[in-house]
């Protein structure tokens, strides 16, 4: 059985601005990725669990409206009598879109009216898609953007501009020796999206909190796609640690207990800056370094993943 692997992503900047309709900025990740697959013989436990998340989820699937999304029921049909299950190697609980991908993976394979995605797409076609996604993730999140499983099945970077305005980003990643870089930190602990996206809400019901989404939190996340996207990297490092203080003074709730110190160090020696990884909550926190030697140095008591190296050029001597 041969289908296509679907990629990981990695919510640059966003996470939480996006519900306030701010800017946004997506990308995918191949360091992980999953397909669907059949087992040869029988199905061993871990094949087993995936299968049994796999059937649920069709299953659901079926109570969609067909004027949205029309499925192919006899496939499902069979391939489920095959023990159809999600190879993957995309960790659960962290942030990086492990149900975005089966997700695209169930999208690509079974539905009748199905959007290819070429070069050049439509921004209604992506919104399109995004509004199925959305319904179709909201089996693992009760509440989602749509936007990780638009990323996985396009393949490509995602600019949010606003909730209704999306398109495919032309920015290109490149494994540079460069002297920075974007990582990853790896909290060793799962957390699930739902009670860190209710927290928020709570919170967002404070006038307080809510001035700050408004005033700053989304200025400056729009600060930073624009840096980003224009590799200005100079003006990009100083609002990424206007970002870092602002996160760590205000979504506490989402940053583990334990990294409160790490999250602060990075502020104060500038070594790094550090973000949520979509919702936070634990597992990975998402770093940004002009010097990923000195932060390795910096954070060498914990499990480090390297994104991409960011080169400078340099534009911050």
């Amino acid at each position: 059985m041969k289908t296509p692997t679907f990629n990981a992503k990695i919510l640059l900047f966003g996470e939480y601005g996006i519900i306030n309709n701010s800017k946004g900025l997506t990308i995918p990740y191949k360091q992980f990725s999953g397909f669907l697959s059949k087992p040869i013989l029988s199905l061993d436990s871990v094949q087993e669990e995936s299968h049994k998340k796999v059937k649920d989820f069709l299953n659901f699937l079926m109570s969609i409206d067909s004027k949205i999304l029309v499925f192919d029921r006899d496939k499902i049909k069979n391939d489920l009598d095959e023990n159809i299950y999600f190879e993957s190697n995309i960790p659960q609980g962290y942030g990086v879109g492990s149900s975005g991908a089966l997700v695209a993976a169930v999208y690509s394979r079974y539905s009748k009216n199905r959007i290819i995605v070429l070069e050049k797409i439509s921004i209604e076609k992506l919104k399109t898609l995004k509004l199925i996604f959305s319904k179709m993730e909201s089996f693992f999140h009760g509440n989602s953007s749509g936007l990780d499983p638009l990323n996985s099945y396009t393949n490509k970077p995602i600019l949010i501009n606003s909730k209704n305005n999306i398109e495919l980003s032309t920015i290109t990643f490149q494994n540079l020796d460069g002297q920075g870089a974007i990582f990853l930190l790896d909290t060793m602990n799962r957390r699930e999206t739902a009670p860190m996206v209710n927290i928020f809400f709570e919170n967002m019901k404070k006038k307080s909190f809510s001035r700050m989404m408004k005033n700053q939190f989304s200025l400056i996340t729009e600060s930073c796609v624009k840096d980003f996207t224009s590799n200005n990297y100079k003006n990009l490092f100083f609002h990424l640690k206007e970002l870092s203080v602002i996160v760590y003074k205000n979504f506490k709730s989402m940053i583990p207990d334990k990294y409160y110190d790490v999250w602060l160090e990075g502020i104060n020696s500038d070594a790094y800056y550090l973000k949520l990884c979509g919702s936070g909550g634990g597992g990975y926190i998402l770093g940004f370094t002009q010097n990923w030697k000195k932060a390795q140095k910096k954070l060498s008591a914990y499990d480090l993943l390297l994104v991409n190296h960011l080169n400078f050029k340099n534009q911050l001597n």
